[in-house]
C-alpha cells in the first residue's frame, strides 16, 4: 500500500450519520429544555454519559479502563501493545446551560474514528486510546481541567479532592460515587507515557464559519492572567455629601475600568481584556458606594506581551484610585501553550490530503491540550460551530463538518500510530 492509503482508507470509513446519532443520543442525557445540556462534572448526569461511552466501546471490542482521577480510557489494541500509545479525546462534562458539542463532540469524534479504522480493515501499530477527562469545565469544582492535569502532574489529585462545590460536597465524595457508577471497569494508574495526543473540539468562535473552512489546525492555546481587584472608598449620603469630598469606589473603579481597556487597545485585534464581574456595594441608590469588586480576564499567545500589558494593570489601578484604596491580586497564570511542529503537520496533512480546506489557529479558550502538551507531543483540530456560539445551549454544529473534523483526526491517528491490515 502506499504511504497514504491507509489514513484515506480510515477517513473513507468515517460515517456522519452515526457520529451525528451518537452526539443527538449523549445530548439527551442532562438534556436542557432550551436542547442543551446540563451535565456537570462528577454528576450523576457525568456517569451516566460515562456509561454509554462505555457500552459503545463494548459494542466495538474496545478495552474500557479507567484511574483514580475518574478519567475514562477505550483503547483499541495495537500490534504492538508494548509501545506508548496514541491518545485522542476530550470531555463529557458541560457548563450549567451548555451546548451538546463542546467536549463532547471530541469523545465521540475518537470513538468514530477507531470504529472507522476498524472498518476500514486497518490494524494500528500502536495502540490508539480515546479519553473522556474528567472535570474540564470547572463549573462545579474549580478550577477546571483536572483530570488531564492531574495526569500530566501539574496537579495533586488529593488536593483536587479536597474542593467543595455549592453545596459543600467534596469532588472526592462525588468522586466516589461517580466512580460506583461503573464498578466493574478496571482501574490503571494516573499517568503513563504516551506517544502523542490529539484533541478534536468544536472552535467556540466563529473564524472558521466566517471563512468557510472546514478545518482549523490548531498551533497552540493562548496564555491568561486573572486578575481580581477591590476599591474600597467611603460610605456616604448621596444626598448631603459634596462630590469634592466623596471616596467613591465605583466612580474610582470605572475610571480603572475605562483606563485600563485603552491601555490594552490592540490593532491586530490579538489582545482580550475582559472585566467579566463588577460587584458594587452596599448596593443603596442613595449611598455613595464603599467597596467594588470586578474581575480581570487577560489572554494572548504571547508571553512577552502577557507579562508587558498586564504589569500595567496594578500602576493604572493605583493611578485612577481617586482617593480610595485599591488592591489587585493575580489569581491565575497559565502561560501560553505550543503545539508540537510535527503533530501540526501532520493534521495539516490529512487534512490536504483529504481535500479540506484548513486555516491555521491559536485556541482563544483552554483545553485539557494544553495539560497533555506538557508530557507528550500534541495537537489539536477544530471544526466549525455556527455563529461561534459555544457554552450556551443555542451551541450547534453541522453534522458534515463534524465529520470532516472526525475524518481528519482519523487520518492523523494512523499516521502518528502506523497500521497494518487487519489480519
Amino acid at each position: 500500500m502506499e504511504e497514504t492509503e491507509p489514513k484515506i482508507a480510515a477517513a473513507g470509513a468515517v460515517d456522519e450519520g452515526r457520529l451525528w446519532g451518537r452526539l443527538m443520543a449523549l445530548g439527551q442525557i442532562g438534556a436542557t429544555p432550551k436542547g442543551g445540556v446540563n451535565r456537570q462534572a462528577l454528576s450523576k448526569e457525568d456517569a451516566e454519559a460515562r456509561r454509554r461511552m462505555v457500552a459503545w466501546a463494548q459494542d466495538l471490542g474496545l478495552a474500557a479502563s479507567g484511574d483514580d482521577a475518574g478519567n475514562l480510557f477505550l483503547r483499541l489494541e495495537g500490534t504492538d501493545p508494548a509501545a506508548a500509545p496514541v491518545l485522542t479525546g476530550s470531555h463529557l462534562d458541560s457548563q450549567p446551560t451548555g451546548g451538546k458539542f463542546d467536549g463532547a463532540y471530541g469523545v465521540l469524534a475518537g470513538l468514530e474514528a477507531l470504529e472507522a479504522i476498524q472498518a476500514a480493515g486497518l490494524r494500528p501499530q500502536r495502540s490508539i486510546e480515546v479519553v473522556a477527562w474528567t472535570n474540564e469545565e470547572g463549573s462545579r469544582f474549580q478550577p477546571g481541567a483536572m483530570g488531564s492535569a492531574v495526569f500530566a502532574g501539574q496537579m495533586n489529585l488529593a488536593e483536587q479532592l479536597a474542593v467543595t462545590d455549592s453545596d459543600g460536597i467534596t469532588a472526592g465524595e462525588a468522586l466516589r460515587d461517580f466512580l460506583a457508577a461503573t464498578p466493574d471497569l478496571s482501574r490503571r494508574p494516573i499517568g503513563f507515557p504516551l506517544a502523542a495526543y490529539v484533541e478534536a473540539h468544536i472552535e467556540q468562535g466563529p473564524r472558521l464559519e466566517a471563512t468557510g473552512r472546514p478545518i482549523g489546525v490548531v498551533g497552540g492555546i493562548q496564555g491568561l492572567r486573572w486578575f481580581a481587584v477591590e476599591v474600597l472608598g467611603e460610605a456616604a449620603h448621596a444626598g448631603t455629601t459634596p462630590v469634592s469630598m466623596r471616596k467613591d469606589a465605583l466612580m474610582a473603579a470605572a475610571a480603572m475600568v475605562t483606563a485600563l481597556n485603552e491601555a490594552m487597545a490592540d490593532a491586530a485585534d490579538t489582545v482580550r481584556f475582559t472585566v467579566g464581574r463588577f460587584e458594587v456595594s452596599p448596593g443603596s441608590p442613595n449611598t455613595v458606594p464603599a467597596r467594588v469588586f470586578f474581575t480581570i480576564d487577560f489572554r494572548h499567545p504571547d508571553a512577552a506581551v502577557i507579562e508587558r500589558l498586564t504589569s500595567r494593570i496594578e500602576p493604572i489601578c493605583a493611578d485612577h484610585a481617586g482617593g480610595c484604596a485599591v488592591k489587585v491580586t493575580r489569581t491565575s497564570d497559565v502561560r501560553p501553550t505550543r503545539f508540537d511542529p510535527a503533530v501540526i503537520d501532520t493534521v495539516r496533512r490529512s487534512a490536504d490530503a483529504l481535500d479540506l480546506p484548513a486555516m491555521e489557529m491559536i485556541s482563544g479558550a483552554g483545553h485539557d491540550a494544553m495539560h497533555l502538551a506538557e508530557v507528550c507531543p500534541a495537537g489539536m483540530i477544530f471544526v466549525p460551530c455556527e455563529g461561534g456560539v459555544s457554552h450556551n445551549e443555542a451551541e450547534n454544529a453541522r453534522p458534515r463538518d463534524l465529520a470532516d473534523g472526525a475524518r481528519v483526526l482519523a487520518a492523523t491517528l494512523i499516521d502518528l500510530a502506523g497500521a497494518d491490515l487487519a489480519g
